[in-house]
């Protein structure tokens, strides 16, 4: 069973496609109209929908059938049950292909990397992950320090799959960050930056797997200090500066291989 089939049940509600987020991945795909495109760990289709709505064919790869069941039919976009490590796909059949905050649910990274590479032709291949080793200092951390062991544990070190892809899919690599605006529409983990009454609401916290996949015990003692930081006004007092600025570069980054 996918962890997802257990997690994903109000995703589609949550984790809503960002245009900012697409439109980076689209810059660096750098396709025509009409490619097709496979999205690796598709997860709702929240992302294959907006981007063949900008004319692409895309072809959505998802493990998970409780992630599948809650997509919005596209003409454009054709679903396979499948994932990363045995990818559904003929050798060569798509232009380009995007993973979306997939990389660190695949369960085996190496295998991952070349049966994707497998099935693009010649073009780019766009992961949007996040670099745990270019994490900053966020205060999400001191709520819920369990963070910082869950990011080692899930993301690969942005320095190995660099090299993996060079040495092994022959690619040249080029990195973008992607500093966080404070009004994302995809509530992933560090989406609340500026937002912090955003994790005190459980089904926001169910859609994002650090918090799902945590012990509920340890979830609810940084829920309850929030909490009460945020009524006290100690949150204001302590990480008030960051309403002040206008995005937070906390390790999310975008990852072209060409």
């Amino acid at each position: 069973m996918s962890t997802y089939d257990t997690i994903g049940k109000s995703y589609a509600q949550f984790r809503l496609p960002d245009r900012r987020i697409v439109d980076c991945l689209l810059n660096a795909l750098q396709l025509k109209p009409g490619s097709t495109i496979a999205d690796i760990g598709a997860g709702t289709g929240g992302y294959s929908r907006a981007i063949a709505e900008r004319g692409f064919l895309v072809y959505a790869v998802e493990p998970s059938e409780v992630m599948r069941s809650q997509a919005i039919p596209h003409p454009h976009v054709k679903w396979f049950d499948g994932c990363a490590e045995a990818i559904p796909l003929p050798d060569n059949s798509v232009d380009a292909a995007i993973c979306i905050l997939s990389l660190h649910h695949f369960t085996d990274l190496e295998a991952a990397l070349l049966e994707i590479h497998r099935v693009v032709r010649t073009g780019a291949i766009a992961f949007f992950t996040y670099d745990s080793q270019a994490r900053k200092d966020f205060w999400l951390d001191d709520y819920f320090p369990f963070l910082w062991e869950y990011d080692e544990d899930s993301f690969f070190p942005l320095e190995y799959i660099v090299s993996f892809i060079q040495t092994h899919l022959k690619n040249t690599v080029d990195i973008y960050p992607f500093p966080l605006p404070p009004d994302l529409t995809d509530l992933f983990l560090a989406a609340g930056w500026q937002q912090p009454k955003m994790y005190l609401n459980s089904e926001i916290r169910a859609s994002m797997s650090a918090f799902a996949l945590t012990d509920p015990q340890l979830v609810e003692t940084g829920v309850k200090q929030l909490e009460a930081d945020l009524a006290s006004g100690e949150w204001q007092i302590k990480y008030g500066k960051y309403l002040e600025f206008t995005e937070f570069d906390v390790g999310y980054q975008i990852i072209v291989a060409k």
